[in-house]
This record gives structure tokens, sequence and C-alpha cells, in this order.
């Protein structure tokens, strides 16, 4: 069957009883007030309507729920925390649908301390996981703006970056593997925690990122890592993306590759964080053109030794290759923080620059990635191309890893309106295709991004993605029209 508005088999009446005979009459929600906040996504932009919100709090529980829903042709929109930026997890209008919200499914089952892996459930919100985590003396790396919201499920679900890529990797290469429940309702047990398992096609893999079109994410078992003894964290102002780029290896090479974070904060940037929160500023007197918030961790106890001066061994090493760089010329200046305080007032400019970016006025925002020797020439060409077309831009990323995020903005919201923005889009993604980069970095493609899918992906990726759908998913029930566009 295909991804269209179908029929629904049995009254919506009947299909409610019975989801409340699973997971109990309080936890569907069927009022329009309470299901709200499900139908639209945190943008704003996108939202839809369902025939109720289920709240299951156990795997076996899902797994009956996509049985009936299945008999009853009634599609399934699986959501975490709902902080995505993609519309991924909102119903389309005029599709029979139920919001699977695993949010009471926030149960962290069991820590290998030997193994040095965790089991959570989808519902676990990362801050949660991360706090459990740290009090048994470890770390889990995942890090971005919404850690506080987000849910397990969902960052898997749309394999999830953020500011520690460039060292740990995204969602997928921290998971060792999942519990999942198939669109027949069938319950995919992967919680093994192996790090070696060659025994066949690796479903893990392929569930994270499918965004809830191939199944429901239920748990998983990730990997930790020793907590950093030792961190430096750093402001520096280079002469230009490329020195910037160079600087990372060299950081890199001199630390033991202990480069955590390394992200992009250019002057305009830094202007629209000042406009709209004053208190937040440059640590730098003077212009930043080429702004990167740096920073370097270790868990050696030799890193983290204090000399007389009380420097510890990772923050000279830094030192060191910093002052090599200014007396080449690259680094401009540099400032360090010397306390957790000026630490966090660090990343909480870089965490702010979104809410600074739509203060600023109407915009469009790209999540591209490049390779990095590619960055430069990718900013150079599209800054040009975007102020002929009459927009502004506003651009941070996550450099380490070739992340961008791209906004064309405009302070006047009604000049917006006459800009054209079609145009700019495709001078875009054919400067990205040229320089081998990708549309969709880190926040997935959901319904947002449908029609580049369509107009980028090469027909070979997509039709494989289709016949994967239609293996998997015959009768196109779960999260419709997401991700994997219909063939015209």
């Amino acid at each position: 069957m295909s991804e269209a508005v179908r029929p629904l088999k049995d009254a919506s009446a009947a299909l409610i009883d019975e989801l409340c005979a699973i997971v109990g009459e309080k936890h569907v929600l069927i009022d329009a007030a309470d299901m709200a906040g499900y139908l639209i996504d945190w943008t704003r932009q996108f939202s839809g309507d369902a025939i109720a919100v289920v709240r299951p709090s156990r795997t076996d529980e899902v797994s009956r729920i996509v049985k009936l829903c299945g008999s009853a042709g009634v599609c399934i929109v699986p959501q975490g925390g709902n902080t995505g930026l993609a519309g991924g997890g909102i119903p389309s209008s005029g599709t029979p649908s139920i919001v699977l919200s695993l949010s009471r499914m926030n149960t962290i089952r069991h820590f290998d301390e030997a193994g040095r892996t965790v089991v959570a459930e989808a519902g676990v919100v990362l801050e949660a996981l991360q706090a459990y985590v740290d009090e048994r003396e470890l770390f889990f790396p995942l890090m971005f703006g919404a850690k506080g919201s987000c849910s397990i499920g969902g960052t898997l679900a749309t394999n999830a970056g953020g500011s520690n890529v460039v060292r740990y990797g995204n969602t997928r290469e921290l998971c060792l593997g999942l519990e999942a429940v198939l669109p027949d309702g069938s319950v995919f047990n992967g919680l093994t925690g192996l790090r070696k398992d060659n025994t066949g096609y690796d479903l893990k893999d392929l569930l994270i990122g499918s965004e809830g079109t191939l199944g429901i994410i239920t748990a998983a078992v990730f990997r930790l890592f020793p907590k950093p003894l030792t961190r430096v964290t750093a402001f520096l102002s280079m002469t230009s993306v490329d020195a910037a780029v160079q600087a990372l290896n060299r950081i890199q090479d001199r630390t033991g590759q202990s480069v955590e974070a390394f992200e992009y904060v250019p002057a305009p940037v830094l202007g629209a964080l000042e406009k709209a929160f004053p208190e937040l500023r440059s640590p730098l007197e003077g212009p930043v053109e080429t702004g990167v918030l740096l920073e370097v961790g270790s868990s050696r106890v030799s890193d983290a030794k204090a000399d007389d001066t009380g420097s510890t061994h990772l923050a000279t090493e830094l030192l060191l290759v910093l002052e090599e760089m200014m007396e080449s010329g690259d680094l401009l200046d540099a400032a360090i923080a010397t306390s957790e305080q000026q630490r966090s007032d660090l990343w909480r400019m870089r965490e702010s620059v979104l809410e600074a970016i739509l203060e600023y006025g109407a915009s469009y925002h790209f999540d591209i990635s490049l390779p990095l020797a590619n960055i430069s020439w990718f900013l150079q060409e599209m800054d040009e191309m975007a102020a002929a077309l009459g927009f502004e831009t506003l651009t941070i990323g996550h450099l380490g890893d070739g992340n961008l995020h791209y906004a064309l903005v405009c302070s006047d919201r009604e000049r917006w309106q006459t800009l054209a923005l079609g145009r700019a889009k495709e001078k875009a993604f054919e400067l990205l295709r040229r320089l081998n980069g990708s549309f969709s970095a880190e926040h997935g493609i959901g319904q947002s991004k449908l029609d580049v899918m369509r107009a980028l992906k090469e027909p070979a990726q997509l039709d494989a993605m289709r016949a994967i759908k239609r293996a998997l998913d015959p009768e196109g029930i779960m999260n419709p029209g997401r991700l994997v566009p219909l063939a015209e």
C-alpha cells in the first residue's frame, strides 16, 4: 500500500478503546488541547493532526500498538522530545495517524562498568543520561543545545551530531546496539553491547538515522568514555577560515587528538549575538573576523598534572602551539578561560546563536557539510552570491567536522518577501554539489527537505532507500511522507 491518505478499517472510537486497553486511558490523549504540543514542531513551521497521542511505557506495549494500527490502517509517527528542526516527528494533516510518544519509556536499564556501556530507553532525556553516567565517573559525549529536552530515541532516529563530533562522532558512532519494534510489530533485540558482531546485515545502522520510517527505537546500548580530568577552553581570532582549518590539525597533532570542539563563530554572528543579548560579548578586544571556540580535553593523569605556575600539561601544550601560530601570523589573538564561569560564558555565547539569528530578522537555514578543504571556497562564493541577491548571511558551524549552519537573513521582514529565496537555494545546492558537500549534515530530512532529496540525491540511492522501505514497511504505516520521497 502506498503512503497516501487511507480509510480507517475500523471506527476511530473502537481504535481508541483498544489503545486505552493497552496503555491505560490517561495515556491516550484525544482532546485537542492535550494533543496540541505534540502536533507542532519546535520551529513552529510544521503542524498536523492525529487521531490520538499514545504514550506507552514498555516495549511490549509499543509492539501491540504497532500491530493494532497496522491492522486498522492507521499510520504511526514516533516522537521523542519534539526538538527536531525538520518536521520529522509531526504527522501530516488528513492522514489517519497516531503520534506515538516515547516520553514514558525513560528508564536506564543497565550499566556495565567493565564494558563501559549503558542501556537507556528511548525516552531518556540526554542530560539525564549524562548526569547518570557522570555519577559513575564516566562520560557520555553527545552534546548540543537541546540536551535538556531531547530524548535518546530522537537523537538515534536522526543520527544527531553536535559540538563534540570532531572527537567522538555522531550518535551512530556512540551506539553499540538497539532494541526496536519493526513495522509488523515484531521486536528486534540487539542490546548485547558487543564491539564485534559480523553476523549479517547491520540492522542497527539501518535504523539509526531512519527517522522512524523503518521502525520504532525503544532502547539502545551506548559506549561510554573516561571522564576528562582537565579541559582548556579558548576563543581564537584567526586570519581566515583556511588558517583555522590548519590550526585544527596543528592543535590535534600537539595535544594527541584531544580537540573536543572546534566551533566557527565569525564577526557577523558576534554582532547578532551582541544585538540580541547585550551581556554576551566577544572575550577579545577589537574586531574578530574569523572566531573559533576551541575546547580540548584529556583523561590522562599526566595531562592534568599542574606545574609550578598552576598550568596543566595540556594547557601548556596548547599555549605553545598557539604561540607558534601567533608568530606565523595565522592567529591574531586568543582568550583562554581561567574559570568554569568563563568557560560557561563562552559556551552560552555559542549556544545562543540560533536565538540571536531568529531575533535578527527573517531567515532560511541550511544544515550542510563540506570537506574541510572546501569550506572557505563555499563561504566566499556563497556569500558573494547571497549579497548579490540582497541577502545578509549569518553562519555558525561545527568547523572541526565540516558542518556549517548557513543562514540567509534579512533584518527587514517585509523586504524578505521580495527576495529570491528559491534562486539562492538553487545556487547553494549547485555549489554544494560542485564541492562534494551534503545538503543535510545533522538535522535530518523530515518533511522540510523532501524536495531537495528528490532533486539532489542520486537516483540509485533513492531507489535503494525505497526498496528497503517497501521491504520492511510494505503497508507504509511508519512515519509516512518523511525522509524518503515518493517516486514521481
